[in-house]
C-alpha cells in the first residue's frame, strides 16, 4: 500500500512540474511583452520580469526534486533520518526564495493596477508569495517535528 501511495505522489510531483514548465515557455515571454507595452517608460522591466520568473523556476524545480527524494526515503524506510530533515530544510529555503523573488515583482503589479484602475490586480500578485510562504512554514513545522521524532527514536534506541 505504501509503495502505491508514494508512486502516486511521485507522479503528482512530476505533474506539478509540467504546467510550470509550460508557463515558463509560453507565458513568461508574453508577460514580459505585456509589461513592455503597458509601461513603455520602463522598457527594461520586460527583461527584469522575465529574469525574476525564470529565476524563481530554478528553486521550484529544486524543491520538487527534494520532494521526490523525500518520497524515495519513505520507500526505503528512511523517512526518520537526517536525510529527510535536510530535504525538508532545502524545500523550506526554496519556498522562501520563491516568495522573495515574487515580492520583487509586486511593485509591477501596483503599476499595472494604477494604469488599469483595477486594485484587485495587487491581490493576484500576492498569491504566489503567500502560497510559497505557507509552504515554507509547513516545511519548517514538518522539519521540526521530524527532528524531534528522530531525537526521541534515538533516545529510545539507547535506552533499550
Amino acid at each position: 500500500m505504501k509503495q502505491v501511495t508514494t508512486l502516486f505522489l511521485k507522479i503528482a510531483v512530476i505533474f506539478i512540474g509540467i504546467p510550470v514548465l509550460a508557463l515558463c515557455i509560453f507565458l513568461v515571454p508574453e508577460i514580459g511583452n505585456i509589461t513592455a507595452q503597458l509601461l513603455p517608460e520602463f522598457a527594461y522591466m520586460e527583461y527584469l520580469v522575465s529574469i525574476i520568473f525564470y529565476a524563481s523556476a530554478i528553486p521550484f524545480y529544486f524543491a520538487l526534486y527534494q520532494a521526490f527524494k523525500l518520497l524515495r526515503y519513505i520507500d526505503k524506510n528512511e523517512a526518520f533520518s537526517e536525510l529527510s530533515v535536510k530535504a525538508l530544510k532545502k524545500i523550506k529555503y526554496c519556498a522562501i526564495t520563491i516568495s522573495s523573488l515574487h515580492v520583487l515583482v509586486l511593485p509591477l503589479f501596483y503599476l499595472f493596477a494604477d494604469k488599469d484602475g483595477a486594485p484587485g490586480v495587487i491581490f493576484i500578485g500576492l498569491v504566489v508569495p503567500f502560497a510559497s510562504m505557507v509552504i515554507a512554514v509547513f516545511a519548517a513545522v514538518l522539519q521540526k517535528l521530524l527532528k524531534e521524532a528522530i531525537d526521541i527514536k534515538s533516545e529510545n534506541d539507547l535506552t533499550v
